[in-house]
């Protein structure tokens, strides 16, 4: 079961955004738990554990920093996003509702700096959607 829905395009007032929504085939506690432990490098970066508390940096081992902004259990995870290659920091987001028996999986990354990084994260963000799904598959 997977279904998908991509938007791009500039944000009202902080550069451009991208989201992606797959509907995975397993419960809320399942995926956030994948998430949040096995599957953490997938989307984040190689790191030990991701901090929950609001206003606490990470880093991980593959050049990616940022801030936590916002957790909330089997919910959310709000952070900004910032790889050692890019000149500003972004916002990421990760979300989970239940779908049915399933999950929906929610991406959305916002203050990209231009059409170029977003049609790059949009593709990122994809294949990181697309693996998660089939990791439950």
């Amino acid at each position: 079961m997977s279904e998908s829905k991509n938007t791009a395009g500039p944000g009202a007032d902080a550069g451009w955004d991208v989201g992606v929504r797959k509907t995975v085939a397993a419960p809320v506690d399942t995926v956030w738990s994948y998430l949040l432990g096995a599957g953490l490098p997938m989307w984040l970066g190689e790191i030990r554990e991701l901090p929950t508390k609001k206003g606490v940096r990470y880093s991980t081992t593959d050049g990616v920093r940022g801030t936590i902004r916002g957790y909330d259990q089997k919910k959310l995870v709000r952070l900004t996003w910032q790889p050692d290659d890019w000149p500003h920091d972004t916002t990421l987001e990760l979300t989970l509702t239940k779908a049915g028996d399933g999950t929906t999986l929610g991406i959305h990354h916002e203050a990209l700096a231009d059409r170029d990084e977003r049609r790059m994260m949009v593709g990122h963000w994809h294949r990181v959607a697309d693996s998660i799904v089939a990791h439950f598959a």
